[in-house]
């Protein structure tokens, strides 16, 4: 297997894999030449207490995503049934499009209330089946009791999802990533497509985006945290991701509440009622080679690696962005 030891976040549990820890020989990540060029240029991150201001009024009420009775809306697709074959050598195909859906995703009551269940062992999304732009996502989440893997626990929704099912290494499709990783939650990074490969050095990082970074050399490379006013820079290989700006999430077992606002190719990221991200310049890459702008999508709710529970999903049409702005700011 080619030694490529430059994988992103979402690729965490391949590190859980025996058969290809040989992955993680080489140099350190962030440590060549090329790496530290692309950061050089950041500024030290300062912890800013933000808050949001001038929030958007949506002119329709709110539309639940899920009824609290069934997946009704919703599609699955489910990768491969041993999820160490995700970044392997597979001998045989993805589970695809709703196929042992209930394995994975179904209707539980959990705390007296109906949610999304997401098991985790098999890895893959459920997906809207429609497809939204402009609007205000609000959901709640919180972690079950398992985790299958000796990682951190993982998760994440993925929005403004495109392209073929599967894409990405059999498993999710093309997306913006609202990533949910213990003190992480809300890190923002793209989700591409290694052309029908098993390999990340075949990998079409085709979406893109920009957001103000500050570094943080207390987090793994590329050290970028998201911080208002830092510096404008892309978000794309080899510094695939900027982490949030602030652990907004609650202690493990209590439920969070996420929130994604986008309008054209910008979005904020919410977690808890604390902004903690914002990205512009979304892009993606179309069948020709040409980027153009990532402005809308499906959604999908993930399954990789640890339990979750996913309740009180809405989406409401806005027109524009709130504002973030420093605690005891001008509004």
């Amino acid at each position: 297997m080619p030694k490529h030891p430059r994988l992103p976040i979402i690729a965490l549990a391949l590190l859980a894999c025996p058969a290809h820890i040989s992955a993680q020989d080489g140099p350190p990540l962030g440590s060549s030449p090329a790496e530290q060029a692309v950061i050089a240029n950041d500024p030290p991150f300062v912890a800013k207490p933000l808050t949001l201001s001038a929030l958007p009024k949506g002119k329709v009420a709110p539309v639940r995503l899920f009824n609290g009775k069934s997946l009704k809306g919703w599609d699955s697709w489910l990768g491969y049934a041993d999820p160490r074959d995700t970044y392997g050598k597979p001998t045989v195909g993805p589970i695809g499009l709703n196929r042992n859906t209930d394995a994975v995703f179904r209707v539980v009551s959990v705390d007296g209330r109906p949610a999304i269940y997401s098991s985790g062992k098999i890895w893959g999304g459920l997906i809207t089946k429609k497809s939204y732009s402009n609007y205000h996502l609000r959901l709640q989440f919180k972690w079950g009791e398992h985790a299958w893997l000796p990682i951190p626990r993982n998760n994440g929704v993925l929005y403004h999802s495109h392209g073929a099912y599967g894409a990405f290494f059999g498993t999710w499709m093309s997306a913006v990533e609202f990533e949910i990783v213990p003190k992480s939650v809300g890190m923002l990074l793209g989700v591409g497509d290694p052309k029908g490969t098993h390999s990340f050095m075949t990998v079409d990082w085709r979406v893109g985006a920009n957001a103000e970074v500050g570094r943080d050399n207390s987090i793994p490379y590329p050290f970028r945290r998201y911080m208002h006013g830092g510096r404008l820079s892309p978000v794309q290989v080899p510094a695939f991701n900027v982490d949030a700006g602030v652990d907004a999430e609650k202690p493990l077992g209590e439920w969070n509440t996420l929130e994604i606002y986008a309008v054209g190719d910008k979005s904020i990221h919410v977690v808890n009622g604390v902004p903690v991200m914002a990205a512009s310049g979304f892009t993606t890459t179309n069948d020709k080679g040409a980027k153009i702008p990532l402005t809308g999508g499906r959604i999908q709710l993930q399954s990789e690696g640890a339990e979750a529970y996913f309740r009180d999903i809405t989406i409401q049409p806005i027109t524009r962005l709130p504002k973030i702005i420093p605690v005891g700011g001008k509004k």
